[in-house]
């Protein structure tokens, strides 16, 4: 047993040491999440490219948000920093935020990007919207214990 093994009288070592498990674990669950909407993004491609398989289309759009939520979830596992958990709720917000207007909203085309107004829910559909929301929620719980943790 060493010294910074004995807890100190008010118990934050113990409290710290806990604190970063519980962040090592949420890296985990917020990665999983970013690949699950991931997944279904680069599944769904193909079906939203049909719209306009010339243009930016859909399936373009689903494509580049699999790859940068891979690219998140990398980060988090590999460097587990407040910036990279705020760079997955920023990517789960996006996502989320995207998925939610689209199905209430019936947003026209902008420029390359088309109309993708889609005003039902289904599994696929409603499994990636809870992925996202989960992952927001996960990594700002972690970017704040974190923080909480290292000061």
């Amino acid at each position: 047993m060493t010294l910074h093994d004995v807890p100190s009288s008010n118990g934050r070592h113990g409290a710290d040491k806990r604190s970063m498990v519980l962040v090592m674990v949420l890296r985990v669950l917020v990665a999983v999440a970013l690949i699950v909407s991931a997944l279904i993004h680069l599944q769904l491609a193909a079906g939203f490219q049909q719209a306009a398989p010339s243009g930016v289309g859909g399936g373009n759009l689903f494509r580049i948000q699999g790859a940068v939520a891979v690219i998140a979830a990398l980060y988090v596992l590999v460097r587990g920093t407040p910036r990279s958990f705020l760079l997955a709720a920023l990517v789960a917000l996006a996502s989320l935020v995207a998925v939610i207007a689209y199905r209430y909203i019936q947003i026209p085309t902008i420029g390359p990007i088309p109309s993708m107004y889609e005003p039902v829910w289904y599994t696929t559909k409603t499994l990636t919207a809870l992925a996202e929301a989960l992952a927001l929620i996960l990594a700002l719980t972690a970017y704040t214990l974190h923080r909480k943790s290292h000061r």
